[in-house]
């Protein structure tokens, strides 16, 4: 073993050993908070999800309605008429030292009269169908926010755990190996001091008999 037997050497890996075995706690604080997070999250992003999904199937299910009631390329010429895109702006806030991000968006859905298109030649099916849009729009914005949060915490807790796992079973255990093989050294190193003392002693008694 490359360590020098020596009591100050014992000293300082004793102290590196408190100091990682006090790290070790830590991250697997850090990593059991994280994961009580993902989860909260998670329950939070499959309500999101299904409502998402939800929102889709309205949707589609008042989009054929318009169609059939204004025909194809009516609403086709309405939906080209939309000018203007979702607008929003990307934020940051920390969760347990994960920087995830918060998107700030403007609400997509309108009132009929901020609408791009002329509301008297339409039918109420098409104003259904584009307020029905709009919500998916929300929603689907709405999930990719969480979803990301999710990701960046995954793999922050994947990274924590990694650590935890290098302390737990790599770094402590062989600092503690060193640890009891300069301890052994010592010892014997103590009991040949001893042993040579004992005989210096008992010559130097003979000599003096």
């Amino acid at each position: 073993m490359d360590v020098q037997p020596t009591r100050m050497e014992l000293i300082k890996l004793r102290r590196r050993i408190a100091m990682a075995k006090k790290g070790h706690a830590l991250l697997k604080m850090k990593r059991d908070g994280l994961i009580m997070e993902f989860r909260t999250i998670l329950e939070d992003a499959k309500k999101v999800i299904d409502e998402m999904v939800q929102r889709y199937r309205e949707a589609q299910e008042k989009l054929a309605l318009a169609m059939a009631a204004d025909g194809v390329i009516a609403v086709k010429s309405i939906a080209l008429s939309v000018e203007k895109s979702p607008t929003f702006t990307l934020k940051r806030k920390n969760i347990m030292g994960v920087v995830v991000p918060v998107i700030k968006r403007e609400v997509v859905r309108k009132s009929l009269a901020e609408r791009n298109y002329g509301i008297i030649g339409t039918s109420a099916r098409v104003d259904e169908a584009v307020e029905a849009y709009e919500a998916l729009i929300d929603a689907i914005l709405e999930v990719a926010e969480i979803e990301t949060t999710l990701k960046k915490l995954i793999d922050e807790i994947e990274r924590t755990k990694r650590r935890v796992n290098a302390l737990e079973f790599k770094v402590i255990p062989e600092m503690e190996e060193a640890a009891r093989y300069i301890t052994f050294k010592l010892e014997e190193m103590d009991r040949e001091n001893i042993i040579r003392l004992k005989k210096i002693k008992s010559k130097k008694e003979q000599a003096e008999a």
